[in-house]
């Protein structure tokens, strides 16, 4: 058996059935980097110098995830989800008359009102592609009238990354298909001389065989077992057939010219002002890979910290509002939109966003509900994205900029770090920028909640943004006087600056961890809340201003 691509081990670790009946590995985004030699946020001795404070006394803080839906059954996050007060659950009717019927936890924009779900949708240069391929295959910039030109160079680009990306998904499905190929002949030919229907690690520790060749297979397959904390070699191959089935979806559907799935919702995808459209299933599917995404971020901002379930999430008095609005593909910009416009008239005043794309043609509905958004309080906390690119040079979106050049004030944008303290301490996947990311937090194998009240690790800047997302809850709840700008400066100021020798992202050349960010520094929890305290201790001494 080859090594395989750390892409490859990242999409196994997605969906991991079976944890809530096993032991489960530690969460160490909650340790403390110096008690505990971890690159946590300190998480477990920040709720030692919460105890010290007094106990929150107000409403839970809503904190939305807008994300590809939420199971809202999950044993671990039942308790904590955000219920609309004024809406009876299940009478087909919008009691509130929000314009949503039934969203008792939440919307999903991604529904139809005959109840189906959209699922998959295209990359966004495919859909720019096939869009203005009609227009413009064959022409040049000179023949082009001047009003056009800029819609024929978003052409050109959507086309050429098109053009990139499709042979680059179908070479990796080429080796892929190879490699589950060769895997499923050796693993058929080590059980033949084994002479077992099962390879399991018992068996593979101490395989009773002289033959040089099986052995040094078992010994391959043990430690790939021991690794992925699998108990056999069937369960390990079908993760490998599942990675090799993602691969051949991205192809069907990603980079797809002819599939279009838009139809499924019955809304105007042209109509950017349109807001009512979807359903109330924000869990649908309930195993598909997108729902374990947005139930896992929700996990690590808020899983209930109260029970002696699973894992405990990092705020402990907050209501988790669930929008669904990100397939596996790309998100429409009017969804995001109207998702971030949901959140924040549903009373959110923090938004975890775990998406992102490199094309964004109607940016302009976004930087509107941004916009929204900063004029009403909210905070955004948004992921880098996994391409281990400099985000100072490489378009992504939602950017951290509006169209105009002026920053996001409410936005932070998060880079992933890793558990140890070393070369591997910036996630190997991760987007960084010293003048974009505004930070770190832990994104490598986070334990966190999955549908059917299970439980995974997970990597990506994805796991990363609700970190910061449940950090800003906990000082929200605890200093509700706290405005985004505050929430932002407060987390950036007392993130913890490390100048480790680093790999740089997508490369093995050594750089210091303190030039991938704004701050240089990993997001730390205890840290926060000395510096809230400490500033409103000093507000507190500061003699009232007499009105004349």
């Amino acid at each position: 058996m080859k090594q395989r691509s750390a892409l490859a081990i990242v999409f196994c670790l997605l969906a991991m059935p079976g944890w809530a009946q096993t032991p489960l590995p530690t969460q160490w985004h909650h340790l403390d980097p110096a008690a505990d030699k971890v690159m946590g946020i300190s998480t477990n001795r920040a709720y030692e110098l919460l105890r010290q404070l007094p106990a929150p006394t107000g409403a839970p803080v809503t904190v939305a995830v807008i994300d590809s839906g939420v199971d809202t059954l999950h044993v671990d996050l039942h308790r904590v989800l955000w219920r609309n007060p004024k809406e009876i659950a299940g009478n087909s009717r919008d009691d509130d008359k929000n314009g949503y019927t039934d969203d008792v936890y939440g919307w999903n924009f991604l529904g139809s009102k005959d109840g189906r779900n959209l699922l998959r949708d295209q990359k966004e240069e495919t859909r720019l592609y096939a869009r203005l391929k009609p227009r413009y295959e064959g022409k040049t910039l000179a023949t082009v009238p001047a009003a056009q030109q800029a819609e024929f160079r978003l052409y050109e680009q959507a086309k050429a990354a098109y053009t990139r990306k499709t042979q680059e998904a179908q070479e990796a499905y080429q080796r892929d298909t190879q490699q589950l190929t060769e895997d499923q002949a050796a693993l058929a030919s080590l059980k033949k001389t084994l002479q077992t229907a099962t390879l399991d690690t018992a068996l593979l520790r101490r395989p009773a065989t002289a033959d040089t060749s099986a052995l040094r297979l078992a010994k391959m397959y043990y430690q790939g077992l021991r690794q992925m904390r699998l108990p056999n070699t069937d369960t390990l191959l079908n993760r490998f057939v599942r990675y090799n089935r993602k691969l051949k979806d991205r192809l069907d559907y990603d980079y797809n010219l002819a599939y279009d799935p838009r139809p499924l919702i019955g809304d105007q995808p042209t109509d950017l002002t349109e807001r009512h459209y979807g359903n109330s299933n924000l869990s649908a599917p309930l195993k598909s890979h997108g729902t374990a995404h947005g139930t896992h971020c929700a996990g690590i901002i808020a899983a209930d910290r109260r029970n002696t379930l699973g894992v405990q999430g990092i705020a402990d008095h907050v209501r988790i509002l669930a929008v669904r609005a990100v397939p596996d593909g790309d998100e429409h910009d009017k969804d995001i939109a109207n998702a971030i416009r949901y959140a924040v008239d549903h009373g959110a005043k923090i938004i975890s966003m775990s998406f992102g794309k490199y094309f964004s043609p109607e940016k302009s509905v976004v930087d509107e509900a941004m916009r929204y958004a900063e004029a009403r309080g909210v905070l955004l906390v948004h992921a880098a994205g996994n391409d281990h690119l400099d985000y100072d040079t490489t378009p992504a979106y939602p950017s951290t900029r509006y169209l105009s050049g002026k920053d996001i004030p409410n936005l932070i944008t998060v880079g992933a770090s890793a558990r140890t303290n070393d070369e591997s301490l910036a996630a190997s996947f991760s987007n960084y920028g010293r003048g974009t990311v505004d930070v770190f937090a832990p994104g490598m194998a986070i334990l966190s909640t999955t549908p059917g009240s299970d439980y995974a690790e997970m990597s990506g800047t994805s796991m990363a943004a609700p970190v910061v997302a449940g950090v800003a809850a906990v000082l929200k709840t605890y200093f509700p006087q706290l405005t985004p700008a505050d929430l932002k400066r407060i987390i950036l100021q007392s993130a913890v600056p490390c100048h480790t020798q680093v790999r740089q992202p997508g490369s093995k050349q050594l750089v210091d961890f303190a030039t991938l960010s704004k701050t240089g520094a990993i997001v730390n929890l205890y840290e926060a809340l000395k510096l809230a305290r400490a500033e409103q201790t000093t507000a507190a001494k500061k003699p009232a201003v007499k009105k004349s």
